[in-house]
């Protein structure tokens, strides 16, 4: 049987007044919409498997919802539910649609809009029956470029020239004569340029690329997945906070994408399968409630010292982080000693990793946020040369999934983060083994 594909989107932009999520300690109330958020999918149908990638232009999407999604997609177009990939682009200027980690939000009892994700989780069914009912004979392809420091672009946002993951990797899906319907462009960067000063949605740089294609192929509907991008974003090297500045990034990235779309070659059959595995999620072991009161104290006395003398921006913004996560910390170890529900935990437990096959091409799909070192030792062990990660997919973590380097450097990602140090390694050796066992 020949290979079959379809394709959807819809936009999923939130109604003004909700509350935008990426920055917890700076509260936003949407004011308005400077570009669309889009909920868009690909479907795929080999004869033997069908699979759907579902891409969201959200900051969070959490296991539950993934899960009632999975059952009513599944009952509805006969798409096995453990087939079925939610991945989330990350934008920070987006809704909520998961539980909460800060501690502000936490402490106050504020929960993401339900009227929000119940429409938002009707409009991803939506997409993937829309994909199946009008799915065409199709021709599938993927290679990889590179967009990094030479474009000014990237990288490592706790140590500067730090471990980065600088690949576009793409993968295209034409009909029987040529002309690409879709595309998945996986790229590793938080899409943090739009920062907490601004009050209105935006797929930040993502959208920008979507932009770009849009462009240079009409016609092609974007899926855009994140990368291991955890430690990841534009902090040394962007040239501002713009939409100007998200523009070039976006650009970039665009041009790199389409460059990479115009030499792929196309395949008439790929297998498809897809087997997933879950992952007992592991905490780390709390500091007691004085040291963190003193790890707040110096933190704060820093961040205060800084502003006073007028230093650097990116001294005192990293000084204020440091102070943020030492409070966030705080902020934990007081709610589980009330024994207060943490949804971002309890809401996401097991961690679910899976593995996506489409021909030589593997998709694995990771929960929450994920140090790139994780990312790009799961690709250098994949025996397939494209290997794709898409964080965030199936749910999220209570926390960063950081190294063990990190949590012994400190800092914003580990003192907000719940997780034990050895998680992420458990995670990646999951990811490891599923590419590497047989389907």
């Amino acid at each position: 049987m020949s290979l079959l594909a379809g394709t959807a989107i819809a936009d999923i932009s939130p109604g003004a007044g909700l509350e935008l999520g990426g920055y917890p300690h700076f509260p936003r109330n949407n004011t308005g919409v400077h570009d669309p958020l889009h909920a868009s999918c690909i479907f795929l149908d080999d004869g033997k498997s069908k699979i759907a990638i579902i891409a969201l232009d959200i900051l969070f999407y959490s296991k539950k919802h993934v899960a009632s999604i999975r059952e009513r997609i599944e009952r509805e177009t006969g798409i096995p539910h453990l087939n079925i990939m939610v991945s989330c682009s990350h934008t920070h200027s987006g809704p909520w649609a998961s539980g909460r980690l800060d501690i502000d939000s936490l402490m106050s009892g504020v929960k993401q809009d339900e009227e929000y994700v119940n429409s938002l989780n009707g409009k991803i069914v939506s997409i993937v029956k829309e994909a199946v009912a009008n799915a065409f004979v199709a021709k599938i392809g993927y290679s990889k470029g590179h967009c990094g420091r030479e474009q000014g672009i990237g990288g490592n946002r706790r140590e500067i020239g730090g471990p980065c993951d600088p690949l576009v990797s793409v993968l295209s899906v034409a009909d029987r004569y040529g002309s690409v319907k879709a595309a998945l462009v996986n790229y590793t960067l938080h899409p943090t340029v739009i920062h907490e000063d601004s009050a209105v949605v935006t797929a930040d740089y993502p959208g920008y690329i979507r932009k770009y294609l849009k462009s240079a192929l009409p016609g092609m509907n974007l899926l855009f997945t994140q990368g291991a991008s955890g430690n990841q974003s534009s902090r040394y090297f962007r040239q501002g906070q713009s939409y100007d500045e998200a523009e070039r990034i976006g650009y970039a990235i665009g041009r790199e994408a389409a460059s990479v779309l115009g030499g792929i070659e196309y395949k008439e059959n790929a297998a498809l399968f897809a087997v997933s595995e879950e992952v007992a999620i592991e905490l780390r072991s709390l500091p007691t409630k004085d040291e963190m009161l003193q790890k707040v104290s110096e933190a704060k006395e820093e961040y205060e010292r800084l502003r006073r003398v007028n230093a650097q921006y990116l001294e005192v913004q990293n000084a204020n982080l440091k102070l943020l996560g030492a409070e966030d910390l705080l902020g934990y170890i007081q709610m589980f000693e009330q024994g207060q529900k943490i949804e971002l935990y309890e809401d996401e437990k097991e961690a679910e990793v899976q593995v996506l096959g489409i021909g030589d091409a593997r998709i694995v799909g990771l929960p929450g946020e994920v140090f790139v070192e994780f990312g790009l030792e799961i690709k250098k062990q994949s025996p397939y040369p494209f290997t794709v990660i898409s964080e965030i997919a199936n749910g999220c973590l209570p926390g960063y999934v950081c190294t063990r380097e990190a949590y012994a450097a400190g800092g914003y990602e580990t003192d907000t983060s719940l997780l034990s140090a050895d998680f992420g390694y458990k995670l990646a050796q999951t990811a490891i083994r599923l590419l590497k066992q047989e389907k």
